[in-house]
């Protein structure tokens, strides 16, 4: 299939498909003409939209991708409410489940009346833990309906041989989003410890349950010895590291006090030869942590993470007091989601890697009304161009060798594009859904998801599955599978519009494609071949030429700070800047070949090559309240979107061209100065 996607190239023109004069995507009453390009693109393109938008009361950030969301969220909630007026008499196993579990979810009097007594076992359980095998043994079986502990678990493809899945095990625990939220000093930091205290007390006494006085601050101070034995986020970034594979029977050798296989037996998991432990380090050190606790404190712990996992589901007093540490707290957001959004989001899946209860079986639903064929052809059309424009880029990449440049196209030639939906749906046939039981309906689809993952290591690897659903608004590139992933809610306005001149186009979703391909070939994605597995394809001195660029690349987005005080971290975020670089130098070299000899024309007085860095920068269009600004910065490998808009553009030649970009300009760079990567 790819190797037809790259013939396409000579027989396509354009993606416009319109019989009518195009227009050109681009929404201009959002510019701030009082601001030139030259000095800032993202303020040009965005300023009066950034001034007269409000961030929604609902919401920590708002956008281009968060305006999509809402409009996927208002299409699924008309197929969610047709499937729950159906579901009584459908003879449709979809339907009839989409509608139950909707159902449960927005009958809040039945929630109310029967409160936490669907918990009371598990809190009974707890009181009866006695020793550090037990309590293990407990974090493991409650980690099956969503329970989070100390130790977390998953199921992945194994970085050096990607025919086959292998157990994970990797630190976990926090409650907050970061360990660096328990071990700095900043105000914001201390005040999101002070708001868990708050909320650890409201748990408890929404539930009935008597504890200690400094209760709070002992979990508290537990989650804090955890956060201290943790891997930053930019060492867990690093794929070698992460890559420690352990026979079960070896596993002592890193700390001979852990049940390990207590804690893997109580998963479920099938009698295995090896686990990849991603963080050892922590492991290490897990268990005089947890000796210097205490065992009570243990049990405080483990009643309150149950209590926590289960908030949203329960009556609205807890719903209330999460949102107002969760939300609230961390990210700024004032006002809680109305609860038919909440009940779409958890049938359908909120975000990236979030399959909801039941995401792919309404992700059948929503394709046959939102994504005509015609769509996936058009997409395939432009992953085709593309993929040619990053094999010519290749070519004649200066700084590579021979040798890496072959096995560098090799990679290429085997990524395989996914596109709107799978090929294969998965079954839920076993999952049971009640109308009446909202809190059973997530503990079975947890517990139905968990042994779906389980018992994938039994089996070949699945090259057909995806990681998100169709109507999630976002793409991906698995290194393990050497594929990139492009659902159906992401190519509609501003991303692609058929209806529209192919500069903005190829600005938008042909930039998020170059994007997507060329993590493959980022700091982390390049360490992988073609098949998907961890190995070194480079010669050294390739590798050195690469890493130099990119160490500039670091050096380039560590100087922007969105916050005061607070710059970005160049190296949490490397990857996703390799990305942007790449991808929008590919577009644009894409873009120019599809233009052919005609060199395009003006449409609302912008040349193509200005039409398309417009609307590079117009998809990235987005506010941020300043708490969720601050969460993201810290843990996000993504820069905010102004940087994104702008870091790029300023190494490309063709931008400089585009605007005719001067020294003295804000936006320049010397020629010499500016990063070439891929």
């Amino acid at each position: 299939m790819l190797r037809i996607l790259l013939l396409l190239l000579c027989v396509c023109a354009t993606l416009s498909v319109s019989a009518d004069e195009p227009h050109s995507g681009l929404d201009r009453d959002g510019f701030d003409r009082d601001i030139r390009p030259q000095d800032d693109l993202f303020l040009h393109v965005n300023g009066r939209w950034l001034m007269s938008t409000e961030i929604p009361a609902d919401k920590s950030n708002y956008g281009s991708f968060t305006r999509l969301d809402d409009e996927a969220r208002d299409n699924i909630r008309l197929i969610i409410e047709a499937a729950v007026r159906q579901s009584a008499d459908s003879d449709d196993p979809i339907t009839r489940r989409v509608g139950d579990f909707y159902r449960s979810y927005m009958d809040e009097q039945t929630i109310e009346v029967r409160g936490i007594a669907p918990l009371s076992g598990l809190l009974e359980q707890i009181d009866q833990l006695a020793t550090g095998e037990s309590v293990i043994r407990f974090f493991a079986e409650v980690g099956i309906y969503g329970v989070g502990g100390p130790i977390g678990f998953y199921i992945g493809v194994d970085d050096r041989d990607s025919s086959r899945y292998v157990t994970h095990l990797i630190q976990s625990g926090l409650t907050l989003p970061d360990r660096d939220y328990y071990l700095s000093d900043r105000e914001d930091h201390a005040a999101a410890r002070a708001a868990l205290g708050i909320y650890v007390d409201r748990l408890f006494e929404l539930a009935g349950l008597t504890v200690p006085d400094d209760a709070a601050d002992r979990i508290i101070e537990l989650e804090k010895s955890l956060a201290e034995i943790q891997w930053s986020r930019t060492e867990l970034r690093n794929a070698e590291k992460r890559y420690n594979l352990f026979r079960v029977t070896d596993l002592q050798t890193i700390s001979p006090s852990l049940p390990w296989k207590v804690f893997l037996d109580a998963s479920g998991v099938p009698e295995i030869e090896d686990v990849n432990v991603v963080t050892p380090g922590y492991f290490e050190k897990l268990m005089d942590t947890g000796h210097h606790a205490g065992l009570e404190t243990w049990q405080l712990y483990a009643k309150f993470r149950v209590l926590d996992a289960a908030a949203e589901y329960l009556p609205k007093e807890f719903v209330a007091a999460s949102f107002e540490l969760h939300e609230k707290a961390i990210s700024g957001v004032p006002e809680q989601k109305p609860r038919w959004k909440r009940a779409v989001d958890a049938t359908s899946g909120a975000g990236a890697g979030d399959f909801g209860v039941l995401g792919e079986p309404l992700g059948q639903l929503y394709v046959r009304q939102h994504f005509p064929p015609e769509s996936r052809r058009r997409m395939q059309e432009l992953v085709g161009n593309l993929m040619a424009a990053y094999e010519a880029s290749l070519q004649d990449l200066p700084w590579m060798t021979q040798k890496t440049r072959e096995q560098a196209l090799h990679k290429l030639h085997k990524i395989t594009p996914k596109i709107g939906y799978p090929d294969e749906w998965r079954d839920y046939s076993g999952l049971e859904i009640k109308a009446d039981d909202l809190l059973g309906n997530i503990a079975r689809s947890r517990r139905f998801e968990h042994f779906y993952q389980v018992n994938r290591l039994n089996e070949p690897v699945n090259r057909a599955e995806w990681g998100m659903t169709p109507q999630t608004v976002n793409a991906y590139y698995n290194p393990s599978l050497n594929e990139i992933v492009f659902p159906a809610a992401i190519l509609q306005p501003p991303f692609f519009d058929a209806t529209a001149d192919d500069a903005v186009n190829y600005g938008g979703i042909g930039a998020v494609i170059g994007h997507e391909i060329s993590h493959g070939f980022d700091d982390e994605g390049s360490k992988y071949d073609g098949d998907g597995n961890l190995k070194n394809w480079w010669t050294d001195e390739d590798r050195s030429a690469f890493e130099s660029l990119t160490t500039r690349l670091i050096a380039q987005f560590e100087q922007y700070e969105p916050l005061p005080g607070q710059k970005l971290n160049g190296k949490l975020t490397l990857g996703e800047n390799i990305a942007d670089l790449s991808g929008m130098s590919i577009a644009f070299k894409a873009y120019m070949i599809s233009l052919g000899d005609s060199g395009g024309r003006k449409l609302d007085g912008y040349t193509p090559a200005q039409r398309y860095f417009l609307g590079w920068s117009q998809i990235w269009r987005r506010k941020y309240r300043d708490d969720e600004m601050a969460r993201r910065i810290l843990i996000d490998p993504h820069s905010p979107s102004a940087y994104r808009a702008n870091g790029p553009v300023i190494n490309l030649d063709a931008f400089h061209e585009a605007f005719g970009v001067q020294p003295g300009d804000k936006l320049w760079k010397p020629p010499a100065e500016r990063i070439r990567i891929w």
